[in-house]
């Protein structure tokens, strides 16, 4: 977002040109002086080439805020049911959805979590839906009605207009590649509010007043009027960008590899239940029974489901027996794990069952446990309560980005910030704008800040801030490919304006 450069050569704020011939050079400036004119710049320039990919991540984060609330709206009839007295077991309900959409195979179950909520059997090799989605069919728990059926993706259970905004923002519908623009967004929010902020600090420090730093000047006109408003709104949305540009990179493909990585050097990284079980090798019924769980690593789910006849121990080929999803869920039951949960069908041979806690609004509910499904027994669990630190931060972190954790205040708090960066971003061009030359000119753009402010920096503050640099940009890629490419293209265009200037003095 382009910061101010005054147009007044009296201007305090104002690089100072270099000094005359016969003049005396001006002292060496150490501390935020020497660096100021070098943030001044990074900030100017990462504004005017990475402010459109922060307008596009804004503006499609708006929409997805909004989205969860439209959904409530727009599936009404798939997502709430009369309450009722009487609830059907759970494979019975299961049963009326293979009735009724037999294609596919189911992967997961998520009982009715409240009285009024439907349940949503999850079904994956659906014809027409994508591999990493899943086709959700709404079961009336009281009727075993199907209120309908419609895509879902993720492990919020998104629909179709969430899901749909949900890729606009992380990659614009372009798939892996399109997820460049939104890492590259984020790797540089930080740097570009960072930057702001520390030079709208510096700029009114002399006035010592809270006021002048945190409110805008309703007094000033033109481009300072612009300034003033973006300085203050800059400061109340400082922290809100830090932390979507920290939370937003956690699940972004190259700093987020790097995240993981370092987490997992620190025995940080989040836990999960073992779902391996002991195949009775005296059984082999038994043990080809579990591997028509969804066959030797194939697709998650299985055509048919013991059970689902309405008995609550079902056969699904030769003599081999599965307790059922009834069972397996009472087993959870018994190990504390309270609604909303979603049962995880065995995948593969030899696997168990999966039952998890899905809530994630405040208090989280991420307890697990796996269920062997020839005998019911619970064969592990996990608790949110052991989670590492860093697993729970990520966790809470990730919830609070996405809007979930804080429900509808979190979701307002997301969709302020931002319409908040929206209008930084366009108080930053406006401000470019209203640098323009206006004389003999009809059309043209403000002028860029000064090249050289490296050079203003002692040394030993210099060395350190490239060692600290080199650090930032391998641990954030984007960022540091990125910064090598303005660099390149900041040095192409200085030796063209010196080759204008010899032509012309010659």
């Amino acid at each position: 977002m382009p910061t101010e450069q005054r147009l007044v050569p009296s201007d305090a704020d104002e690089t100072p040109d270099a000094a005359a011939p016969g003049e005396r050079q001006p002292a060496v400036r150490s501390g935020w002086a020497a660096l100021r004119p070098l943030v001044l710049r990074l900030h100017f320039y990462a504004g005017v080439l990475v402010a459109p990919f922060l307008l596009v991540a804004a503006v499609t984060g708006l929409l997805y805020a909004a989205s969860f609330q439209a959904e409530k709206v727009l599936y009404a009839h798939e997502l709430s049911v009369p309450a009722g007295g009487r609830t059907l077991s759970l494979s019975q309900q299961v049963a009326k959805a293979r009735a009724a959409h037999p294609e596919g195979a189911v992967a997961a179950v998520r009982p009715a979590p409240e009285p009024g909520d439907t349940t949503r059997v999850l079904l994956s090799g659906a014809p027409g839906v994508p591999e990493d989605h899943q086709l959700a069919v709404f079961v009336d728990p009281h009727t075993g009605e199907v209120r309908g059926a419609l895509e879902t993706y993720g492990s919020t259970g998104a629909l179709p207009l969430r899901t749909w905004l949900d890729s606009l923002h992380r990659d614009l519908h372009l798939g892996e590649n399109g997820r460049l623009y939104s890492e590259l967004a984020a790797s540089w929010l930080w740097v570009v509010a960072g930057g702001g902020l520390a030079l709208w600090i510096g700029r009114r420090r002399t006035r010592r007043k809270v006021r002048a730093l945190a409110l805008p000047d309703r007094t000033a006109t033109g481009r300072r009027r612009t300034l003033s408003w973006h300085g203050a709104v800059g400061v109340w949305a400082a922290g809100g960008l830090f932390f979507l540009s920290a939370t937003g990179l956690t699940w972004s493909g190259y700093a987020g590899a790097h995240i993981d990585a370092f987490r997992r050097s620190l025995g940080q990284a989040t836990p999960s239940v073992s779902t391996a079980v002991t195949v009775d090798a005296a059984d082999p019924g038994n043990a080809g029974h579990r591997a028509h769980h969804g066959g030797g690593g194939g697709t998650a789910g299985m055509p048919d489901m013991p059970g689902m006849d309405g008995k609550q121990n079902g056969a699904s080929s030769g003599s081999a027996t599965d307790v059922g999803v009834d069972r397996v869920l009472a087993a959870a039951r018994t190990e504390g794990l309270s609604s909303p949960v979603e049962i995880d069908l065995p995948k593969a041979k030899g696997t168990a069952y999966v039952v998890k806690q899905v809530r994630r609004s405040w208090p989280e509910k991420q307890d697990s446990v796996a269920v062997d499904p020839a005998t019911g027994g619970v064969t592990d669990v996990s608790r949110f309560a052991d989670y590492p630190f860093l697993a729970k931060l990520t966790r809470y972190g990730i919830d609070l980005h996405t809007g979930t954790l804080f429900g509808l205040v979190n979701q307002i708090a997301l969709a302020a910030l931002a319409l908040a960066l929206v209008f930084l971003i366009l108080w930053g061009f406006r401000m470019w704008w209203q640098r323009r030359p206006t004389h003999g000119r009809t059309l043209s753009f403000g002028r860029p800040v000064p090249r050289g402010a490296w050079r203003k920096v002692p040394l030993p503050v210099l060395l350190p801030l490239v060692c600290g640099v080199a650090a930032v940009g391998w641990a954030v890629p984007l960022l540091g490919v990125s910064l090598v490419g303005f660099l390149l293209v900041d040095v192409v265009l200085g030796v063209l304006a010196h080759r204008r200037r010899a032509a012309a003095a010659d």
